[in-house]
């Protein structure tokens, strides 16, 4: 991530290539995304970690290996499949383990965990692809196919302790979780939605990160290091993030979020300079404890046989959302400018986000006072 945009404009792509090759991914994603994670209900969450680290194993190292806009298009689908099935088989997994072990009360805090753990490996992980894309951008893409076959054996060797749901109709199965997950249960539905348009924001915030340190004549050098300490930023607030849940409860927790994601991509276009550099750490440090909250809050109101699908759905809002963004807002990057481009982006993100931050002031009770 930290290298790739120059990688891509060294191959000849142009922003709007780049986002395009992202939305692709996010495509891919969504339209396994749900079944996968019932796959993941019914098959098992170990089975599917397998099976989505060798699809990405698959991507990365097809990467490596190419420099065309169609070759790249490929790996996209293949990681995007991958991912799928990764994403919502994990945090099902975790909390189903806390369930085990009578640990459920603590999931947000080892929610946090994975995510620091995560945010601190890519960060140190940011400095090695800087240091090695000084000598070639396509070096740490060789390192980064080794890296993701490490997540083969890694899922081999989890223990499961979810049964697996048995039932007749499949399809007929999802479709009676979408329905449950998106109209019946409405504090699970404003929850899935707050939550996507959330996971989108800082979603696409991340693929703004070096087309901004572009427009400031960053060295290369540089890419890795400012990366790492992005990512750390995150990590260590993504430690601390059941305790400011606590303090200060959900209601509170869904209003900073919205406005701070907000805020930070209006600051950001408005200083387009290391002064909006600034303020992109203080966007990480919210994009740190929004990503376990929320997840934690779908978790609490979502039945173990369905969870993984319910995690599945709200990524699939996630990649929908930046899947029907991306192309516009690389866009409007090469047309106008990156300020642009960021300004678009807290509009798009803003209105959805308001809605649904709205009714969930109307549909909670509210909460007792500090």
């Amino acid at each position: 991530m930290p290298i790739i945009v120059l990688f891509y404009k060294e191959c000849g792509l142009d922003l709007a290539d780049i986002f395009i090759l992202k939305s692709v991914y996010s495509i891919a994603m969504v339209s396994l995304e749900i079944p996968t994670g019932y796959l993941a209900d019914v098959w098992g969450r170990r089975n599917c970690l397998i099976a989505g680290c060798i699809f990405c194993f698959l991507g990365f190292t097809n990467y490596s290996i190419s420099d065309t806009f169609t070759a790249f298009f490929l790996s996209e689908i293949l990681l995007g499949f991958g991912q799928s099935l990764v994403s919502g088989a994990d945090s099902a997994l975790l909390y189903d383990t806390m369930l085990r072990y009578k640990k459920e009360d603590e999931y947000l805090k080892y929610e946090g965990r994975v995510t620091m753990v995560g945010n601190f490996s890519e960060a140190f992980a940011g400095i090695f692809s800087g240091l090695l894309a000084v000598y070639s951008l396509r070096l740490p893409f060789y390192v980064q196919s080794g890296i993701a076959f490490i997540g083969i054996p890694a899922a081999v060797a989890l223990t499961e302790h979810a049964a697996k749901t048995r039932i007749k109709n499949s399809f007929a199965n999802i479709v009676q979780i979408i329905q449950y997950s998106l109209f019946t249960n409405k504090e699970l539905c404003y929850n899935i939605m707050f939550s996507g348009v959330i996971g989108a924001a800082t979603l696409t915030m991340a693929w703004f990160v070096q087309p901004l340190l572009i427009e400031l004549d960053t060295p290369t050098s540089w890419f890795g290091i400012i990366w790492t300490i992005l990512n750390l930023t995150v990590g260590i607030s993504a430690l601390y993030s059941d305790k400011l849940d606590q303090r200060l409860g959900s209601l509170r927790m869904y209003t900073l979020i919205l406005f701070f994601i907000v805020g930070g991509y209006i600051a950001v276009a408005f200083n387009i300079s290391y002064i909006g550099l600034v303020c992109l750490f203080f966007f990480y440090i919210v994009r740190g404890f929004a990503t376990p909250i929320l997840k934690g809050y779908i978790n609490q109101i979502t039945f173990s046989e369905m969870r993984a699908t319910v995690l599945s759905i709200r990524n699939f809002i996630i990649r929908l959302m930046f899947a029907a963004m991306a192309p516009l807002v690389g866009w409007l990057h090469d047309l106008y400018s990156l300020s642009v481009a960021l300004q678009a982006t807290a509009a798009i993100v803003f209105v959805p986000g308001l809605l649904f931050l709205i009714l969930q002031w109307r549909y909670k009770p509210k909460e007792p006072s500090l």
